[in-house]
């Protein structure tokens, strides 16, 4: 998808390069409803059920950050889960860019809920939110200070949505961010793709589970946080 100028564009000025991850970590988990993975099944089978679906590809992700969280849960690295959810039809700031029944995504709807697969488990923290970024008007910054977190971890959908907003306001603030690729998904492929580059060349760091599991089990202070 890159033209030779955009690689030569990214090569001579010095893209990409890591910014490194701290030793006091949190897990992000996303937006992982049932309105945005929908069913493990091709997208366009299940759009009518699940607009907002991203299906087999969300649960491939959900798979995979199964994985993640078992380790996570195991050294007692924080885990905090987002969900996007609605008051009230009219605050939604999504509702005006699509047409869908907006009753689905009105807290207290299934489609509301964290999958189960990877749903909260005591000692987890849940964070309601009704705009793309996970810091916008939530007590997240709050509860990052008091937990001493310098580095966040970040899965969930959309890649190109939730995901990205929430990384730009994690860097602005100076954490240290990693994307973890095969954690996340989209609906449009090419906003997938087009978002990992994007945070992959100017904002954070993008790597897989296993560089994830890496860095986990690397970690040189691996005290159990206390919530």
């Amino acid at each position: 998808m890159l033209t030779n100028t955009d690689k030569e564009v990214i090569k001579r000025g010095g893209y990409g390069k890591s910014r490194g991850l701290g030793n006091k970590p949190a897990v992000i988990v996303i937006d992982v409803q049932y309105n945005y993975s929908g069913e493990d099944k091709p997208i366009l089978e299940q759009i009518e059920k699940w607009p907002s679906g991203c299906g087999e590809q969300a649960w491939r992700a959900v798979n995979k950050t199964e994985i993640l969280l078992k380790k996570t849960r195991k050294i007692g690295v924080p885990i905090i889960y987002t969900r996007n959810v609605q008051k009230s039809i009219d605050f939604d700031c999504f509702s005006n860019k699509t047409n869908r029944d907006q009753s689905k995504y009105l807290d207290g709807h299934f489609g509301t809920k964290i999958v189960d697969i990877i749903a909260p488990e005591k000692g987890d923290l849940v964070i309601d939110k009704a705009y793309p970024s996970a810091f916008f008007g939530t007590p997240l910054i709050s509860w990052l200070i008091k937990l001493g977190v310098d580095t966040l971890l970040v899965v969930g959908g959309t890649t190109s949505g939730c995901v990205r907003a929430t990384v730009i306001d994690a860097v602005s603030r100076n954490y240290n961010v990693a994307v973890i690729e095969n954690c996340v998904f989209d609906r449009i492929q090419l906003s997938h793709k087009a978002g990992l580059f994007d945070i992959w060349m100017k904002y954070a760091d993008v790597i897989n589970l296993d560089e994830a599991l890496d860095y986990l089990s690397n970690l040189k202070n691996n005290k159990m946080f206390l919530l």
